[in-house]
């Protein structure tokens, strides 16, 4: 049976593998589940398909597409794919779970 439950204090503790930026939780078809906690700077490049972030803990201001906008706990973000993205001026609390989901180019393709 596969997993259907995914505590963040887990997920917290997994490995980031080489050459990523979050850990991988789960996956399902097109659906992706990673956790994401940059410490520091967000280095992150597009992706080729659309994303959602869930903020789990910290605030900061979070930047799509050259909109800015503030976040905090709780909140959830959207990426379409291939859009340019980064968090700045965040708390070191940040994280945060990402989804991708959908075909290259994003559902809008």
């Amino acid at each position: 049976m596969p997993e259907t439950a995914f505590p963040a204090a887990l997920a917290a503790r997994l490995p980031v593998e080489p050459g990523r930026t979050s850990a991988r939780v789960f996956a399902h078809g097109s659906l992706e589940l990673r956790w994401y906690a940059p410490r520091g700077e967000d280095r992150q490049a597009p992706h080729d398909r659309d994303e959602l972030y869930i903020v789990v803990s910290g605030h900061g201001e979070f930047i799509c597409e050259g909109r800015r906008s503030p976040f905090v706990a709780g909140d959830a973000l959207f990426v379409p794919a291939g859009a340019e993205h980064r968090f700045v001026a965040f708390s070191p609390d940040l994280a945060a779970w990402v989804m991708f989901y959908g075909p290259p180019g994003g559902e809008a393709a």
